[in-house]
């Protein structure tokens, strides 16, 4: 039986109101895409997991933090996905693991990539992308997706931290109005 759309504004009600049932809603219609930017940064399929599972439970317990005036929900779900992924990707533990893993968490990753890649696909994300001047699509693959700082893209292109800013401001817009975020 097809599950009805909701609506965000209804959405963010119900989440609000702590609605078990919007929350599996949530889950069902977001989790896929958070896990695939969870694991793009840090490349393994188990950690992604646990990140999407920290995830969930952070939004479910700081849903009245979200204010719609700022962006849209997933927006929100989005960054809160890739800052926590970020931070657990700089940990000393991940670092210490990373180096130890093997061949065929290798193969696995690279497997798990191309799904990630695909769900994005999913969600027209990087159609719209695609749309961008490259200087700027390189920039939001390595903020968002691969989980850079402004200093490190900065570094990476030889300019410096205020153009980098201006030019994720102007990608960001250029996407907001891509696909008609209010």
């Amino acid at each position: 039986m097809p599950v009805k759309k909701i609506e965000e504004e209804e959405l963010i009600r119900l989440l609000k109101a702590k609605d078990k049932d919007a929350f599996t809603y949530l889950y069902d219609h977001y989790s896929t895409a958070l896990y695939g930017v969870a694991f793009r940064i840090v490349n393994k399929e188990e950690i992604a997991q646990d990140i999407l599972q920290e995830v969930f439970l952070k939004i479910w317990k700081n849903i009245d933090n979200y204010n719609p005036s700022k962006g849209r929900l997933y927006t929100w779900l989005l960054n809160i996905t890739r800052n926590y992924a970020i931070d657990h990707f700089r940990s000393s533990d991940f670092q210490h693991q990373n180096k130890i893993q093997n061949l065929e968490d290798s193969v696995s990753a690279v497997d798990k990539q191309m799904q990630g890649t695909m769900l994005s696909d999913h969600i027209g994300l990087k159609e719209t992308i695609a749309e961008l001047k490259p200087e700027y699509k390189q920039m939001i693959d390595l903020l968002y997706y691969k989980g850079y700082t402004h200093d490190e893209v900065a570094k990476e292109f030889n300019i410096p931290l205020g153009t980098v800013k201006t030019r994720i401001r102007t990608a960001i817009i250029q996407l907001r109005d891509k696909l008609k975020v209010t």
